[in-house]
């Protein structure tokens, strides 16, 4: 998705160095390796243990893949032995073949497992979270990251419903869901009663909002200057991190609306890390009718400043995770 406004956005040099944050199955990845140099390097990581194969298909020396996560990227890096960067590339949220695929969980249109990780090799499946989670604790999960109105009685409702019986199947989960919800007024009914809780839980079971606060600020420290950070988010709560972190890092009081109101001159606040490239772009209206999963894209770029960091980068930034 915005695949050509993506690579368009990293201002590709042929001999850059270049971070492909979310492999997927390397859509992006061939793309930029195809506009590289001989001279030019590709660092690819994906959490799902299933993009390893995919990434293997690449035969190019170029071109280097490790089973991470965007925490865990500066690690990556140092083993690599790269100090800095020419650009990283954030494609944002679950992927279509994870959605696709009924034996990952992730949907609420196809029955299977009620796993929804990422990674199913590491950390809690949904399933395990829905057993073990108070009412209260799923009232917020569904509330803050569904953004649920009904958030109470679906929680409400699922505690109720593994008191009968363990709820380990989508299609369960689903039907839960839908009782609480169904028979109330959405203002949509485009979609699906149960879509806001399970995109509640699978960003709860993989800490998505937290892995984006904290890989922003790192990916920034490894950017050479003129480097671009670009990232696609697919719904408001990650793009409501990635904006209000480009806000932050433009600034030159850092985002700190205090220091923007004393009386200090700007030339002598520390001088911005990131300068906002353009404004948000969303997909064309021919690839929101061709893929409709686009429609909710949002792509944001900023770029890398030759200023210094601050000493005590990233304070001052709370990021939007949990």
């Amino acid at each position: 998705m915005l695949l050509a406004e993506s690579i368009a956005a990293l201002a590709l040099r042929d001999d850059g160095i270049y971070v492909d944050g979310t492999f997927g199955r390397g859509g992006h990845a061939r793309a930029i390796l195809a506009l590289l140099g001989p001279g030019g390097r590709l660092v690819a990581v994906d959490r799902d243990p299933d993009a390893l194969a995919f990434a293997a298909s690449i035969d190019d020396p170029r071109f280097a893949f490790r089973h991470a996560q965007f925490a865990d990227l500066p690690d990556v890096l140092d083993a690599l032995d790269i100090a800095s960067i020419d650009g990283v590339l954030l494609d944002l949220g679950v992927s279509s073949p994870q959605l696709d695929d009924p034996l990952r969980g992730f949907s609420y249109r196809h029955d299977g497992p009620l796993d929804m990780r990422m990674d199913p090799s590491r950390g809690e499946s949904a399933a395990a979270f829905v057993a073990r989670a108070s009412t209260a604790e799923l009232t917020e999960v569904i509330r803050d990251y569904g953004e649920e109105r009904f958030a109470q009685s679906v929680a409400r409702a699922i505690a109720k419903a593994r008191e009968i019986e363990p709820i380990v199947t989508t299609r369960r989960l689903a039907h839960v869901v839908a009782q609480a919800v169904g028979a109330r007024t959405r203002g949509d009914w485009n979609q699906d009663p149960a879509a806001r809780t399970f995109q509640a839980l699978r960003i709860a079971v993989n800490a998505e909002l937290t892995q984006v606060s904290v890989a922003l600020p790192m990916l920034t420290a490894r950017l050479s200057a003129g480097g671009r950070l670009v990232a696609i988010s697919f719904h408001s709560l990650e793009d409501r991190i990635v904006k209000r972190f480009f806000a932050f890092a433009s600034r030159p009081f850092g985002g700190d609306e205090r220091l923007a109101r004393m009386p200090i001159r700007e030339a002598a606040l520390p001088p911005a890390p990131l300068a906002i490239v353009g404004r948000a772009i969303k997909p064309a209206d021919a690839e929101a009718a061709r893929n409709p999963r686009a429609r909710s894209a949002v792509l944001r770029v900023a770029e890398r400043t030759p200023h210094a960091l601050p000493r005590d980068w990233p304070r001052g930034w709370e990021g939007g995770g949990r």
